[in-house]
C-alpha cells in the first residue's frame, strides 16, 4: 500500500499540487506543531506550518514517504486550486437531510448551470471533492457553507485529503480524471471577498466612537480572518471578548461589531451558524464584565 500511496503522492505533485505528510490512515497533518518545533531543518529560520513545508519536490516527498505510508494531503493554496467539498450528512442527523451533492446541483439549477466537469474524488465519508484551478491574481480563502449546506471550499489556508489516501472508513478515489476546470465565473461570485461593510467604515470615521475602539474593530477581525485552521473558534471568542467592552462602553454599537466578526470569521472557514454562536457568547461575556460607561 506504501507504494501505491507514494505514486498517488508523485502524481499530484507532477500536476503541479503541493503536497505534505498527512498521519497514516488519518486527515491530520503528520508535521510537527508549533510547540515542540526542533528550529531544525525547514524551521531552521523559525518554525514553518504546513501549508510553507508543502512541496512539488520529488526527491523530498520519496524521502518523506520512505519508511511510513503518510496520506497524502494537498495545500491548495500554494497549488493554486479552490476544491469545493461536497460532504455527506453526519450519521446523528435527520433523515431527510440532503447531502452536499444534492445541495450543489440545486444551486447549480437555480443558477442555471450545469454541473461543472472537471477533476473529481470520491472521499472516504462518500462524499466528492471537485477541483478547480483559482483565478489569476486573486486569493481566495476557505468557506463554510457559503454556498450551501454541507458545502465547504478550500483554497488559501486549507488543505483536502488527496486519492490514493485511505481511513478506517475507506479510499479517496479519483472519479473524474478530467484536467481541473478553471473555477466558474459564477461560483466565484458566491465566494469572492466580502467588501469591509458599510457599518465597519463608519465607525472609522464616527465621532462617536474613540479611535482606539476603532483602530481595536479591524486589528481584531483581521486577526479572526488570518486565523490558522483548529484555532479559528477559538481566536473568535478571544476577540468578541476583547471588543464587547466598546459595546458596553457606548464607543461601537454591537450590531456593526456582530457584522464585522461574522464575516470575519466566515471568510475564514466557520460556518454562519458557529460564527453566531461564538460572537453571541463572546460579546455577552464581556459586556456582563464591562458594566460602566467611561468618562468623558
Amino acid at each position: 500500500m506504501s507504494t501505491r500511496i507514494l505514486t498517488a503522492t508523485l502524481d499530484a505533485a507532477e500536476r503541479g499540487w503541493h503536497v505534505f505528510p498527512l498521519r497514516p490512515g488519518d486527515k491530520r497533518p503528520a508535521l510537527h506543531g508549533e510547540t515542540v518545533c526542533p528550529r531544525l531543518g525547514d524551521c531552521a529560520g523559525g518554525h514553518r506550518k504546513w501549508e510553507d513545508r508543502a512541496t512539488t519536490d520529488p526527491d523530498r516527498i520519496r524521502r518523506a514517504w520512505a519508511d511510513r505510508p503518510f496520506n497524502v494531503g494537498i495545500a491548495t493554496g500554494p497549488s493554486g486550486l479552490v476544491v469545493v467539498d461536497l460532504d455527506m450528512p453526519k450519521p446523528t442527523s435527520s433523515t431527510d437531510t440532503p447531502s452536499g451533492v444534492t445541495t450543489f446541483k440545486a444551486l447549480c439549477e437555480r443558477a442555471g448551470q450545469a454541473v461543472p466537469t472537471t477533476y473529481r474524488t470520491r472521499t472516504a465519508s462518500g462524499g466528492h471533492h471537485l477541483y478547480f484551478t483559482a483565478p489569476p491574481g486573486i486569493r481566495l480563502t476557505n468557506s463554510a457553507g457559503r454556498l450551501g449546506k454541507l458545502i465547504d471550499t478550500r483554497a488559501h489556508g486549507g488543505y483536502v485529503v488527496a486519492a490514493g489516501s485511505f481511513t478506517p472508513t475507506g479510499p479517496y478515489t479519483v472519479t473524474d480524471p478530467t484536467p481541473p476546470a478553471p473555477l466558474p465565473e459564477w461560483l466565484y461570485v458566491l465566494l469572492k471577498p466580502r467588501q469591509a461593510s458599510r457599518g465597519l467604515m463608519a465607525v472609522a470615521s464616527s465621532p462617536k466612537s474613540s479611535r482606539y475602539a476603532a483602530a481595536a474593530l479591524t486589528a481584531e477581525t483581521a486577526t479572526v480572518r488570518t486565523a490558522p485552521q483548529g484555532e479559528r473558534d477559538s481566536t473568535l471568542l478571544s476577540a468578541a471578548r476583547a471588543l464587547g467592552r466598546f459595546i458596553a462602553w457606548g464607543d461601537l454599537p454591537r450590531s456593526v461589531v456582530e457584522e464585522a466578526l461574522q464575516e470575519a470569521a466566515e471568510s475564514a472557514g466557520l460556518s454562519s451558524r458557529q460564527c453566531r454562536s461564538t460572537v453571541r457568547s463572546g460579546l455577552n461575556w464581556s459586556i456582563a464584565r464591562n458594566p460602566q460607561r467611561r468618562t468623558a
